[in-house]
């Protein structure tokens, strides 16, 4: 049976699986990606044509770790989406607040980035490293610490060891779960996690509009829930966008079901342009409209012995603001700077103290998210008149305060807490 031995074993290959592998790859760290999906699609038909389904909106502080790690430049040579303005209102109400770069002094305020570049980008960059081997289409049937002192010439007292659906057998003295909310490998490692179902189920779809977006992403607060157009550029255009709406699950079940005919798609299209206040005049729904039910995750601890979660697997959210993928990808860039720190000052590798450093440096950062999540779900999602009303002057009178639009927009650039090195 075969103990292939590595510094880190990664589990789960997305977007922050795979950037956590290019920052310990760039450190000299041998590492090996285990991930269930196959490998990214080619180069060559990516950016192109009709944008991908899933997107990501990625903050400031997300875009300087990937210039930091050479990914930026490729992917904006194919397709990136800047976005320069920000408008979210209550389409029960009059209350509105508008975001824009020149308030704070930045070329945008963020990105949307079709997730397929995203991956290809990274997995580009990871190909370049001789130290890093990527397993595809690999699942991890079994998990558990073992001695290694009864090796010969083993390196470290303790290792994690991971089985393979083909039998053979990988081990590591650190492991990382990057495999998803619904992480095995947190099941397996008998990590417990606190669930919240939050009513609603998310759409996705891309649409063409007979506005121009002009850079600005924009948000309604409907009576099912937030309604999201997110702006693209495609061919030089400016009237694509990718849609996220989140609304109760049987309404989710019956937008699907409109999408999947040319009728029912002109039908989808009209509901968009309504649940949106006609701001983009009429919409054409030009792809499927898939959804997924929306669960908040929190795991009950972030790290074991020799055993960090990162991501998805440690922590999910609604989708509202768009900061999952930016979470995440802070949880790969501290994990790595606490790890490459710890290595230069001779830490053995796996050492307690090194995880414990990195889930006191994001655990709370994370609890915040989630819990400013579930109240804007609440505020907004409620029918009572005085909180109704409460909410739009709230949000016409933050409109009215500078300082405090200064603030949220700089939290919105991801330019807040403990941030990594390469973030900064």
């Amino acid at each position: 049976m075969d103990q292939s031995e590595s510094d880190v074993i990664i589990v789960g290959g997305g977007v922050v699986g795979s950037t956590l592998a290019l920052l310990l790859g760039e450190a000299g760290w041998q590492v090996a990606v285990v991930d269930a999906a196959p490998a990214p699609a080619g180069d060559a038909r990516l950016g192109q044509g009709k944008p991908a389904l899933r997107v990501s909106a990625l903050t400031a502080a997300s875009q300087r770790l990937l210039m930091a790690l050479d990914v930026w430049p490729w992917i904006a040579s194919r397709r990136v989406s800047a976005y320069r303005g920000m408008q979210v209102w209550d389409a029960e109400g009059s209350g509105e607040i508008d975001f824009d770069a020149d308030e704070v002094g930045v070329d945008a305020l963020g990105h949307i980035v079709e997730n397929d570049l995203l991956l290809a980008g990274l997995a580009r960059r990871l190909q370049s490293l001789p130290n890093v081997e990527w397993l595809h289409e690999v699942r991890v049937t079994g998990y558990e610490r073992r001695e290694s002192a009864a090796r010969p010439g083993a390196r470290h007292a303790s290792d994690a060891v991971i089985t393979l659906d083909d039998g053979t057998q990988r081990r590591a003295p650190l492991i990382v779960g990057a495999d998803g909310a619904n992480s095995p490998l947190r099941a397996m490692a008998g990590i417990p996690v606190s669930e919240r179902e939050t009513g609603q189920a998310a759409l996705v779809t891309t649409v063409r509009t007979a506005v121009g977006h002009g850079a600005v992403a924009r948000q309604a607060f409907l009576a099912t829930g937030p309604l999201a157009f997110l702006p693209l550029i495609v061919d030089g255009r400016d009237d694509h966008c990718s849609i996220v709406w989140s609304t109760t699950p049987g309404e989710a079940r019956r937008l699907t079901a409109l999408a999947a005919t040319d009728e029912g798609r002109a039908q989808l299209g009209i509901e968009l342009a309504r649940g949106l206040g006609e701001r983009l005049g009429d919409v054409e729904v030009i792809d499927a409209a898939p959804h997924f039910p929306i669960t908040q995750r929190h795991a009950q601890r972030y790290v074991d012995d020799g055993l960090a979660l990162i991501g998805d697997a440690a922590h999910s959210l609604h989708p509202l603001a768009g900061q999952g993928v930016n979470l995440g990808l802070m949880d790969a860039a501290v994990l790595a700077e606490e790890w490459v720190r710890a290595r230069r000052r001779g830490a053995p590798p796996g050492d307690r103290r090194i995880l414990v450093r990195y889930e006191r440096r994001r655990r709370n950062e994370n609890v915040a998210m989630l819990a400013a999540m579930q109240g804007f779900q609440r505020l907004f999602g409620s029918r009572q008149p005085a909180l109704r009303l409460a909410r739009n002057w709230g949000l016409s009178g933050v409109n009215r305060l500078m300082p405090v639009k200064r603030l949220l927009i700089r939290q919105a650039l991801g330019e807040y807490g403990d941030l990594p090195e390469r973030c900064r």
